[in-house]
């Protein structure tokens, strides 16, 4: 009698941790914080995160799937479903099960390669961080790939209150070392202005010879402190760190309050890539993004 309550315990917990992660109505807890963490996705179940997606069962995230294109290597799937609506946070999702804040953060991701099927087509895959809370406002920090061209990485940060949000952003083309633009803009007002000095830096960037984020896996992250940001990759051929932007300089644009660790998978409408306007057409077939794995380290006030 004893083996058997013992199995019934050990199923229920089990049927319990896959519910969590395929339930998008699962709330996540809003006062634990993550410690230090690396996950490897090689397991089915997720540790340190909870899927959420938004369309059909078979869109859904999945973790420890054999890479499509590198051998012996398990990943994190998010599968986009092409009936999907557009939107953020309308496609398949991962986030972090407790709060994180100042810290480095870093993941090895490969993006989907759509370029000779739909190049026009609108979707974006999303490295970042997300909380919204109503006295600081939105605390965002991100990566994020229009798929239409693999070789141009926006990085950047929201924050401000629902209605009046302020944008810093940079975008670079990495396979040939341009940066088109380093800004602030405020969504409610329309302002807009380049930034300079030491919110521009480094203001030139070396290309990476053959940078596609479609083509092979890389490892980006982001150190994030209370008067600094600093966005980088690691180059796949020196292993040096490439840094894309260090934002210092004022703290305009610096998210002071907690947030919470994501991956996702969407389609745009509305956003083309720099190089291509016509690149928001809706998905015609379920591309997939594979993250071997993402990693949190707190940082610690010396």
């Amino acid at each position: 009698m004893k083996r058997i309550l013992l199995t019934a315990l050990f199923l229920t917990a089990i049927l319990a941790l896959f519910s969590q992660q395929k339930n998008p109505a699962v709330r996540l807890p809003e006062d634990k914080y993550h410690k230090k963490f690396f996950e490897d996705f090689k397991r089915p179940v997720l540790k340190h995160f909870q899927a959420r997606t938004a369309g059909k069962p078979d869109f859904v995230v999945r973790s420890g799937v054999p890479s499509s294109t590198e051998k012996r290597t398990k990943v994190l799937l998010l599968k986009i479903d092409p009936e999907g609506r557009a939107g953020a946070g309308r496609g398949p999702e991962v986030s972090s099960r407790y709060l994180t804040h100042f810290g480095t953060y870093a993941a090895r991701i490969k993006i989907p390669d759509v370029r000779n099927v739909q190049p026009d087509v609108g979707a974006v895959v999303g490295y970042f961080t997300y909380h919204y809370d109503s006295v600081p406002g939105l605390s965002e920090i991100d990566f994020e790939w229009l798929v239409a061209d693999p070789e141009i990485i926006y990085v950047g940060t929201w924050t401000g209150l629902r209605g009046d949000l302020r944008r810093v952003g940079r975008t670079i083309n990495l396979a040939k070392g341009i940066i088109y633009n380093t800004s602030y803009r405020e969504r409610l007002s329309g302002i807009r202005r380049p930034l300079t000095g030491e919110q521009n830096q480094p203001d030139t960037i070396q290309a990476v010879e053959g940078y596609d984020a479609s083509s092979r896996f890389y490892t980006y992250g982001f150190d994030w402190y209370p008067e600094r940001i600093r966005w980088w990759m690691i180059h796949p051929a020196t292993a040096d760190t490439v840094v894309l932007w260090n934002y210092h300089g004022s703290l305009e644009g610096i998210p002071q309050n907690h947030t919470r660790y994501l991956m996702n998978f969407w389609h745009t409408s509305d956003w083309p890539v720099e190089t291509n306007p016509r690149s928001v057409e809706k998905p015609l077939h379920p591309y997939e993004t594979e993250i071997d794995w993402m990693s949190y380290k707190p940082f610690i006030k010396p």
